[in-house]
């Protein structure tokens, strides 16, 4: 017997995920190339909760939950915190249902993150144009070096 946290749609481990498939955690975490104790970590701080559990307590996910994942990894080397994160996504799930003001005003906050998001990345190019730029000179002086000591 599985434990749903929420509607999942076809519960019959082993089906497609599209059709909600439940996928134990070590499946999940190579899946979507996060280490098990990452997803538990992002679990804890509230980020993903488990579609379900197992009879036996195990961690049972479905493609949505990926999916969620998915969003807090690429959010992670932009430097975004768990609070940002969990503000994020709680955008996002609301997004699917609001309508009218509310609606507006979440769109207005996802613009926001991606202002936030494209700022970063900048700021991440900049820095590997440097690092770039360090690593050329080393391997210039190296090459001068080397060409000395034949």
């Amino acid at each position: 017997m599985v434990t749903t946290s929420r509607d999942v749609g076809s519960e019959q481990h082993g089906s497609d995920p599209a059709t909600g498939r439940l996928m134990q955690i070590g499946e999940a975490a190579e899946r979507v190339g996060l280490s098990i104790r990452t997803i538990r970590h992002y679990e804890e701080a509230g980020l993903i909760v488990p579609s379900a559990r197992s009879e036996g307590g195990f961690r049972l996910y479905t493609q949505p939950d990926l999916d969620r994942l998915a969003v807090v990894k690429r959010m992670k080397p932009l430097g975004f915190t768990l609070d940002e994160m969990r503000d994020l996504l709680a955008v996002l799930d609301a997004l699917d249902t609001a309508t009218g003001a509310d609606r507006a005003v979440l769109l207005d906050r996802l613009a926001m993150f991606h202002s936030a998001a494209t700022a970063r990345v900048t700021a991440l190019r900049d820095q590997l144009a440097l690092a770039e730029g360090f690593a050329g000179t080393l391997r210039g002086r190296l090459d001068h070096h080397t060409d000395q000591t034949v």
